[in-house]
């Protein structure tokens, strides 16, 4: 997801299993083969007619492809729309709505066929579906944060920034199976990029003249995925059934998904012992922070690694976060270790850095700075301070924002405690309903916030990318770096998968050192389900593919 809230982890919904979202999402882009991709689906015909019943803590801000930035609309979107791959339980690209593909020598032009497939409604899918709707997300006049995710395409970049025209976009239909993609540089996780929801197809015929398709379900919200939209009660509940003209229809097992909109972590936990719910994780609703003890106790407790990161943004824009030796100060001045042994309680890890140690070629501790440095904190306070004209840390006031969360809340106060104790400094807490704290977020209105995110693919581009520019979508810190970006811009140049790693590490050192974020913790995803439900788990990017879940008679 840029505005990835996320996503993308994105993504909204927890602590440990969910993050803004978005985004939040390498390939094997090799030589000139055909896909090397299996068909996504099993060889088995699933039985039919279970229900799922979940909930997620929150109304979903967007059910437009190029238009959703969180975790929440991001899990509806992903089972209702197709992308030309879909993701398999490793997070690995596999056919979907492109049956198969070539990459050219120079791993600059993929050329995707397009599988016999059809919309909700009876159109067949089409090749001109996908230029469509990546162009309709790279239009300026249509403000998708997330278009940046497309900027790999040639020509993708400069449409969006005003600078040429549709016509120059590198990707073009040749007829209605067969849609040619150029990039701008070969790019080792595009095809791990085409599963992603800003690179779902959209219907021409039912978009085009109706700009309000996607605000409900009904006969103009048409899908290409496994499911549909069948109901949309607005802040209470949205319904999934499955599409019956889904290329891969046989497989689905579900006939119904209900998903609930509870905000409170408990209560969502109280349902799920009641046997109300049969999950609770990424990418829906968080498990309690009060319930993590009792699941351990039972072994129902389900804890895997997650390519995500809780981090605080700042305001750079503002007067005292604007500092950055106060950034500093508050960085290095919280103890991240006991955050997680005494509140968050999933064996998440320290935060270091910006990119997750499940991260290929970030797995180890970079070095950047320490977990609970309180002196090298102390003294950045002090030569902030000094910078400020201030001359009583009491005088510093800080508000640290959050989304309403009883997870988040418990993070903020123990932060807020440790930066009070350790600085002197006066902090207040401020939460605020998801969408409008998204908004505080996008307009600078806050001095610190919390923010999670979700890869939107296994690379550490999209931990990083959101930053390029203050102008990027998912940025809200107001932060820059000429230097930061022509780190990054060399490594969409680089062919070398070892130089280009460096690049990605020096980029994140340029940042770090800068605290235009604080990482807190990497996640982890916790879980629990019920007996009778199979093949519910996320993959590391926390993604749960509903095609491939059964739920058995109890």
């Amino acid at each position: 997801m840029n505005k990835n809230k996320k996503f993308l982890l994105l993504t909204v919904l927890a602590v440990f299993s969910l993050v803004l979202a978005a985004c939040g999402f390498g390939g094997d882009s090799s030589e000139k083969s055909k896909d090397g991709g299996k068909d996504s689906g099993s060889s088995e015909t699933a039985s039919s007619g279970g229900e799922l019943n979940v909930v997620v803590a929150s109304e979903p801000p967007s059910l437009h492809p190029a238009l959703a930035t969180d975790t929440t609309s991001g899990v509806i979107l992903t089972n209702t729309f197709e992308g030309l791959t879909t993701l398999d339980a490793d997070a690995r690209p596999v056919a979907a709505a492109a049956e198969s593909w070539e990459v050219s020598e120079d791993l600059k032009t993929y050329t995707f066929k397009i599988r016999d497939a059809k919309w909700s409604n009876g159109d067949p899918v089409v090749a001109g579906d996908f230029e469509y709707a990546w162009k309709w997300a790279l239009n300026p006049d249509n403000l998708s944060e997330y278009a940046s995710i497309l900027y790999s395409i040639k020509g993708a970049a400069a449409y969006n920034n005003g600078e040429g025209s549709a016509d120059d976009v590198g990707v073009k239909a040749e007829d209605d199976k067969t849609l040619v993609v150029t990039l701008e540089n070969p790019t080792p996780y595009f095809l791990e990029l085409t599963a992603f929801k800003t690179y779902a197809p959209l219907n021409q015929k039912v978009v085009e003249g109706n700009d309000e398709w996607y605000a409900d379900a009904g006969e103009n919200y048409v899908t290409n995925g496994p499911f549909t939209l069948a109901e949309w009660r607005h802040n209470d509940a949205v319904v999934l059934k499955k599409n019956p003209e889904y290329w891969d229809a046989d497989k689905v097992s579900l006939e119904t998904v209900n998903i609930g909109m509870v905000e409170s972590e408990a209560t969502a936990a109280t349902s799920f012992k009641a046997g109300e719910i049969d999950y609770l994780g990424a990418p829906f609703q968080s498990v309690a922070l009060d319930s993590i003890d009792g699941f351990k106790a039972d072994g129902s407790l389900n804890i895997n690694d997650q390519a995500s990161v809780y981090w605080y943004k700042l305001n750079t824009k503002d007067k005292i976060t604007g500092n950055a030796n106060i950034r500093k100060a508050l960085a290095l001045s919280i103890d991240r270790q006991g955050l997680i042994d005494n509140i968050t309680k999933g064996e998440q890890k320290p935060a270091l850095g910006m990119v997750p140690i499940a991260v290929h070629g970030f797995e180890e501790d970079r070095g950047y700075y320490k977990d609970n440095d309180i002196e090298g904190a102390k003294a950045a306070l002090e030569a902030g301070m000094k910078e400020l004209g201030i001359t009583n840390p009491a005088d510093i006031k800080i508000n640290l924002s959050y989304n309403t969360s009883e997870a988040h809340a418990a993070i903020a106060q123990y932060v807020q405690e440790g930066w009070a104790k350790n600085l002197g400094i006066t902090v207040g807490l401020d939460n605020s309903e998801w969408q409008v704290y998204l908004e505080k977020l996008n307009q600078l209105d806050y001095q610190v916030g919390r923010m999670g995110w979700v890869g939107d693919y296994n690379d550490a581009y999209t931990f990083l990318e959101m930053y390029d520019t203050a102008a990027n979508g998912n940025n809200d810190t107001g932060w820059e770096s000429a230097e930061y970006k022509k780190l990054l811009d060399q490594s969409n140049t680089e062919a070398d998968p070892a130089k280009r790693l460096e690049l990605l590490k020096q980029a994140e050192k340029v940042a770090v050192s800068d605290f235009p974020v604080i990482p807190i913790y990497y996640y982890t995803n916790l879980s629990v389900v019920h007996d009778n439900v199979k093949n519910m788990k996320a993959d590391i990017l926390g993604n749960i593919s509903l095609k491939e879940v059964v739920v058995e008679e109890k």
